[in-house]
Parts: structure tokens; sequence; C-alpha cells
């Protein structure tokens, strides 16, 4: 019984994060079509970041521009794969990381999803204008962070803290 209720408290801690920075994604996306969309951009440091709006109809750099399908397909997927993971990893302090990483995972495949079905495209505002990268938005750097955390996390512990996946019989 006191694993059942241990198991629900980290769900629902994982839930209530999700739907936070789901949340704080679309809020900064309102004030991107708010302060910056038909501006200039505003330069925070010259010459190497500024906020820029930007409708994004592809990936990064506009790589497979008006394919919403594939995004959503791809989002989707990500999604059913984050669900598995979390599904399965033990609800323990030490897998704390992991489920963290898969939060922050989802909640950037939601933030974008929830803008491709809205409108068609994902509204990006970050622009590091010293490396001419990508505009990106909050959803991009949960995603981002989430897999390199993911990442790290799984090159650290190794392979045997994943024997918590294999199927159970």
């Amino acid at each position: 019984m006191e694993n059942k209720q241990n198991d629900r408290r980290y769900i629902l801690g994982c839930l209530a994060a999700l739907l936070l920075l789901v949340a704080i994604d679309q809020c900064t996306k309102v004030l991107a079509v708010q302060k910056l969309k038909d501006q200039d951009a505003i330069v925070w440091i010259p010459g190497v970041f500024e906020l820029l709006y930007l409708e994004n109809r592809g990936a990064a750099f506009g790589i497979f521009e008006n394919m919403r399908w594939m995004f959503l397909f791809g989002t989707g997927l990500i999604l059913v794969l984050t669900i598995f993971l979390f599904r399965r990893f033990p609800k323990k302090r030490k897998y704390i990381p992991f489920l963290v990483s898969l939060t922050m995972i989802a909640a950037g495949g939601i933030g974008n999803l929830i803008d491709r079905l809205r409108l068609g495209y994902v509204i990006d505002f970050f622009y590091f204008s010293l490396i001419d990268f990508p505009v990106f938005n909050v959803a991009d750097i949960y995603v981002t962070v989430g897999v390199a955390l993911f990442a790290i996390l799984y090159l650290i512990t190794g392979e045997e803290e994943f024997s918590c996946l294999s199927r159970k019989k």
C-alpha cells in the first residue's frame, strides 16, 4: 500500500511539474506575440543575443518546412516513448533525475505540439546572433536539457540501472 502511495506521489509531482512547464512555455509565447510580433528585434546583448519573433513551420534552420503531419506524428511517438519510459522507471528517489528529464522532454513536446495544433506553426523568439543559431523557444530548451540530462545520467549510471526497464516476468 505504501508503495502505491509513493508511486502516486511521484506521478502527481511530475504531472504538476509538466503542467507548470507547459504553462510557462505557453505564457512566454503569448508574451512573444504581444511584444515581438511585427516589431524589430529586441537586442539584449548586441551582436550576441536578441529576442526575435518567428513563426516556425519547420524544424531548426527551417528544414522540413510545412511538413506538419511529420511533426505531429514524431511528437506523438516521442510522447508515447516518454510515457513508456516513465511508467517503467521505479518511483524511487535514485530515479528522480530520470523522471525529471522525461518530464522536461514531455513538456517541451507538448508545448510545441499545442502550437502546431492551434496555429499550424511554432512560435520561436530566442536568437543567438553571435553564432547564427536557429531561433528557439522555451519548449525547445526543455527538450534539449531533458535529452542532455537523460543522456548524461545514462552515461554516468551505466546500463545496469536500466535493467528496471526490461519486461517484468
